[in-house]
């Protein structure tokens, strides 16, 4: 058994070649005695070689990792040397940038209670129960205040720049806010309207034009003068553009502003177009022409809202309307409720137009449909009728008559043609009209 190990032993000690391992297998042959303990000593140090292979393997891997590794401590250092530096400077960047968010936050700070503090001093006079000043008042504040006039420029560029800066930005309600509360409303212009003019419309946010007029018209009655004609005329011309009539009827009807013919024609105009709101459109647009003193749109808005009883008290209180006003008046409003109206009597007073006259008004502006309608009227109360007509007509002369009871015949009112010719020939002291007077009235009588 010991020759065995030993001879096992100098097999290995040969480094474990072919030929060793050819000698041992001969030995177990030869001694077959100990076959079996050879055999299993053999499996033995087989696996035990087995594992001496591999652990070479392993170290040979290794050995080769370690020399990879034996040359990256250089490029590990740079890189870790590098990763310090830049650590460094994010540590630098922030602390920079903490620094500079504080001191936006203190200027943020600093200029809400600036402007605060500024509009009120500037917008509001020293005592809040008083009206606020106009313009010549509010200088002679300020430089009494002030008489450097340094702080007054110093705020007036500041709200300028300010304003400009913020339209740059996008910043247009803000922008709204600053032109609105700029000291001596001196923001409050067409040329702050253009530049809110000249943005547009942006999609999925508010005008911001309509958005200045809406600003500047909601503070109007806290100023003793209003906003002036042109911006209350593009305002108007805004809110309608954007079928805000409900705007505009709370500007004309709550707000300080300064009404001009135009604008109230571009209501008007308006409800020409819109007939769902025309009677909003004309009672907002006689507001404007009443504070105007222009009478004649007053009265013709009275008649195309069908206030015609209204329009005729409007005429006795205002009596400088002219027969060419009335005639006018009928062409634009061809009620004939109004003619019927304006030529009769009205609570004891003479007419104010001449029947016959508006005929042949009517006629002549190719209004015919209007002046049959009349004379089918005035065709259903008989000669009595007709014959009341004439005789309370001082306007109309005898030609005239004539004319009419011809545009009757022509235009199958035969019956009517000759009621008029019956108390034309009936009047007394009446014997022949002649066609070369034009100057003989039907009152004539009364004088002879």
């Amino acid at each position: 058994m010991l020759f065995a190990r030993l001879l096992i032993h100098s097999v290995l000690e040969k480094k474990f070649s072919t030929i060793g391992r050819k000698i041992m297998f001969q030995v177990i042959e030869y001694v077959t005695a100990y076959k079996s303990i050879l055999t299993s000593i053999k499996k033995e140090y087989d696996a035990f070689i087995e594992t001496i292979k591999k652990d070479q393997r392993t170290a040979f891997s290794l050995h080769g990792k370690l020399k990879v590794l034996a040359g990256e401590p250089t490029a590990l250092i740079y890189h870790r040397k590098r990763i310090l530096q830049l650590q460094a400077k994010m540590k630098h960047i922030e602390n920079n940038s903490s620094k500079i968010q504080l001191q936006i936050d203190e200027i943020k700070q600093l200029r809400a209670e600036y402007d605060a503090k500024e509009v009120q001093s500037c917008t509001f006079c020293k005592d809040p129960s008083k009206p606020i000043p106009d313009e010549q008042g509010i200088v002679e504040e300020i430089l009494e205040d002030d008489p450097g006039k340094a702080k007054e420029a110093e705020l007036l560029l500041y709200y300028v720049e300010r304003f400009n800066e913020l339209i740059s930005l996008g910043e247009y309600e803000k922008a709204v806010y600053f032109a609105v509360n700029s000291p001596r409303r001196i923001l409050q212009n067409v040329g702050t309207m253009n530049k809110f003019k000249a943005v547009g419309k942006i999609r999925g946010k508010l005008f911001p034009l309509l958005l200045f007029f809406e600003a500047i018209f909601s503070i109007s009655h806290a100023f003793r003068h209003p906003v002036d004609a042109e911006l209350t005329l593009e305002g108007i011309k805004c809110g309608l553009s954007e079928k805000r009539l409900d705007l505009v009827i709370n500007w004309v009807t709550q707000e300080r502003l300064t009404f001009s013919e135009e604008a109230g024609d571009v209501i008007f105009d308006y409800g020409e177009q819109d007939t769902y709101n025309k009677s909003k459109c004309l009672a907002l647009a006689q507001i404007i022409y009443s504070e105007c003193g222009l009478h004649k749109k007053v009265l013709l808005c009275l008649c195309k809202q069908g206030q015609i009883h209204g329009a005729m008290e409007y005429i006795q209180q205002f009596k400088d309307f002219t027969s060419d006003d009335l005639m006018q008046l009928i062409k634009l409003c061809p009620n004939i409720e109004l003619i019927q109206c304006l030529t009769k009597e009205w609570n004891g007073k003479p007419p104010s137009l001449s029947f016959g006259l508006a005929l042949l008004y009517l006629f002549s502006v190719d209004m015919k449909k209007v002046g049959i309608k009349l004379l089918q009227e005035i065709n259903k109360g008989g000669k009595d009728a007709i014959e009341h007509l004439m005789i309370n007509d001082p306007f109309c002369s005898l030609e005239k008559w004539q004319e009419v009871a011809n545009i009757c015949l022509q235009n199958g009112f035969d019956k009517l043609s000759n009621d008029i010719m019956s108390v034309l020939r009936s009047q007394a002291g009446v014997t022949e009209i002649s066609e070369e007077d034009d100057t003989v009235n039907l009152m004539q009588h009364v004088f002879w």
